[in-house]
């Protein structure tokens, strides 16, 4: 790989891609970067034995549309993120049924491996059953908003970019989804923000 100074960050990780359309080996520091946050992001959705097909697609085809990638529409971290997501809703399926099975047994029963007890984590703790239940019952646009922020902590700019929607979608779907949240957990909502948590809603 030609020499290339680069650290984590939004400005490098732009010139990083940059770089790789003239030697497309630097294109392995966005790899190396971002590798394993995807796949802990796709392995929470899917499980982990469809993230490693799913993350090595998101990759490749990320390598594959490098040339079109736009510094100033979206950083790298949230275009991969966005690539992830339009994948994974190709196996809207496969999710909604694991969600529904953590939902009727819990995590122990449906991830018996410590890799897949780690992958049913949101934020610092695992997924309750009655609350697998109902991010299975969501709408996958509206789950794919509220995973975006409990699993991988993108901001609703970050996420409008990701998905390729308006800035005010993102918020109209986020409250939808935590709305049908509380109603199904009877009045709370562990997935509320900052924003939330420091007003006092729930």
């Amino acid at each position: 790989m030609t020499a290339l100074s680069w650290t984590a960050g939004p400005v490098a990780d732009a010139e990083a891609m940059r770089h790789s359309l003239v030697d497309a080996e630097s294109f392995g520091a966005i790899f190396d970067q971002y590798f394993g946050e995807i796949h802990r992001y796709v392995a929470q959705r899917l499980g982990e034995e469809h993230a490693e097909d799913i993350v090595a697609e998101t990759f490749l085809t990320a390598f594959r549309k490098r040339e079109r990638y736009d510094a100033e529409r979206a950083t790298v971290r949230a275009w991969l993120y966005g690539i992830a997501t339009n994948l994974i809703g190709k196996h809207r399926r496969v999710e909604t049924r694991r969600l529904r099975a953590l939902g009727r047994y819990g995590p122990e029963a449906a991830a018996p491996g410590p890799e897949e007890r780690v992958a049913v984590q949101v934020s610092a703790e695992s997924l309750r059953p009655e609350l697998t239940a109902a991010v299975a019952a969501l709408d996958r646009r509206d789950r794919d908003v509220l995973l975006l922020v409990a699993l991988a902590g993108l901001s609703h700019e970050e996420i409008a970019t990701a998905l390729d929607i308006p800035y005010g979608t993102v918020g109209s779907r986020l409250s939808r989804a935590r709305r049908k949240l509380r109603a199904a957990l009877g009045g709370s909502n562990p997935m509320r923000d900052d924003e939330e948590a420091g007003d006092g809603r729930a």
